[in-house]
């Protein structure tokens, strides 16, 4: 008997995925819940298990490939000694195309998009996998140009949450847009296209949005003729965070305040406190946790910090949930640790340790990289003194850490050397004055210098 193996949907807005590498090829055996091949979506790296043991008897599609949801990719033979299909890939859909408008490389963090979905008046049609499990149908473009003005309502219909946000953010009519997704989809890369050729408010009756490709024209090549240069694609990863992070340059009113921290009593208190920690509550105790127990604090002292604009209001968020940034090999990702405000300085660094882990294997679920209320980001880890960090959308605030160094400081009119670290802020002028901004990180400071942490006694 052969089973289907599908590209599945991670998430709930989520409508297709990049098959990015086979784990497997064709003739090998595979366990159940062996990972077989791995995927890149809008939110999330992930390995896909198979869902049956047997021999991975047909690849369907191929490497690089963006299909839709519920497409089979493979073929698995679940019966003994049968004959392998010796099949050659091919593509069940085309990839969509990156407009060349957006090959502009981004600073981090935060591949995953963590953009609230609006509020329609009735949830758009989401097409229905046929019950033998194969492809999902959808639309030709050409069929959608023929029928005039119900072709613009099918492409209304064919964009996920994300876009329709960020397309009534910026007064932007999709049924203007020509969608370069999966028959004829608005993706996200087509309304950030059009930002960049300069669409920002709806189009009038009859009038014909700028192709994403106008502006792309009117720029000069990356490299001249005969230059020795090596082109490579950007990967999937890369791609959305260049996207997230030109959205929320074009979102927010980005402002960033430093301070300077001196972290003598907080590295003192983990140096003596940490073995007893680690084998009371099995688990490391980095400086993270520490630093996402201090934002919690100065987050339920400055709740606006905790909130998201949404048009004319302000969205403020009961739950703390702290996304914290990731470096990969491949790209950066933002896991959160939800709830952060309910959990002990041991939960705390038990979800941390656990996320981490998971995403470097790419384990992670949609779900644990979504919902976050305030990030923290930590480039000391690799030498700088401080960044000035771009904020993870719709979030109003990103806090930045900055390398732990010794150095030479003034104590009570004398010389002493202590660990110190530069903490920044960038926040969203929109909503937050740089008075709000400096207090909530005198607060983060004042956590550290005085070591606030009752659980390490």
């Amino acid at each position: 008997m052969r089973v289907d193996v599908i590209m599945p949907q991670m998430g709930e807005s989520i409508a297709e995925g990049t098959l990015t590498k086979w784990l497997k090829k064709a003739g090998d055996k595979v366990a159940r819940d062996e990972p077989i091949f791995e995927i890149s979506t809008d939110k999330v790296d992930a390995e896909i298990p198979s869902p049956a043991a047997g021999v991975l008897a047909a690849i369907k599609v191929s490497e690089g490939q963006t299909v839709p949801i519920n497409t089979i990719v493979a073929l698995i033979e679940t019966e003994a000694g049968a004959a392998v299909a010796a099949e050659a890939p091919a593509p069940a859909a085309k990839a969509a195309p990156a407009p060349a408008a957006k090959q502009a490389p981004a600073p981090a963090p935060a591949a995953a998009d963590v953009a609230a979905s609006p509020r329609p008046a009735a949830p758009p049609a989401r097409p229905a996998a046929p019950a033998s499990g194969g492809p999902v149908e959808f639309p030709k473009a050409s069929d959608m140009a023929a029928a005039g003005a119900g072709a613009e309502e099918i492409r209304r219909v064919r964009s996920s949450p994300v876009v329709r946000k960020i397309a009534s953010e910026h007064q932007i009519d999709i049924g203007q847009l020509e969608g370069t997704g999966s028959g004829g989809r608005v993706s996200k890369k087509d309304i950030l296209a059009a930002l960049e050729s300069g669409v920002t408010r709806a189009a009038a009756p009859g009038a014909a949005a700028r192709p994403a490709a106008a502006s792309a024209a009117a720029q000069a090549p990356a490299y001249a003729p005969g230059e020795r240069v090596s082109i490579v694609p950007m990967t999937t990863m890369r791609k959305r965070i260049a996207e997230h992070m030109i959205l929320s340059r074009r979102t927010s009113a980005h402002v960033t305040t430093v301070f300077e921290v001196d972290m003598h009593r907080t590295m003192q208190l983990r140096a003596a406190k940490r073995q007893a920690f680690e084998e009371r509550n099995g688990v490391r105790l980095t400086v993270t946790p520490l630093l996402v127990r201090a934002a919690v604090d100065a987050l339920k002292a400055y709740p606006v910090m905790n909130s998201s604009i949404d048009g004319e209001s302000v969205v403020y968020k009961r739950d703390i949930n702290i996304g914290v940034a990731v470096a990969l090999d491949w790209g950066l990702i933002v896991p959160v640790v939800k709830n952060a405000d309910d959990l002990s300085l041991s939960g705390i660094a038990k979800a941390v340790n656990d996320l981490a882990d998971r995403a470097r294997a790419k384990k992670l679920t949609p779900d644990e990289v979504q919902g976050g209320t305030f990030t923290i980001t930590n480039p000391g880890i690799f030498g700088a003194l401080f960044g000035t960090p771009i904020i993870n959308q719709p979030q109003v605030g990103i806090m930045g850490v900055g390398a732990i160094v010794k150095r030479p400081v003034v104590i009570d009119d004398a010389i002493a050397i202590h660990p110190m670290v530069h903490i920044t802020l960038s926040f969203d002028h929109r909503l937050i004055d740089g008075a709000v901004a400096d207090q909530f990180l005198a607060h983060v400071k004042a956590t550290l210098e005085e070591a606030r942490f009752p659980e390490l006694g």
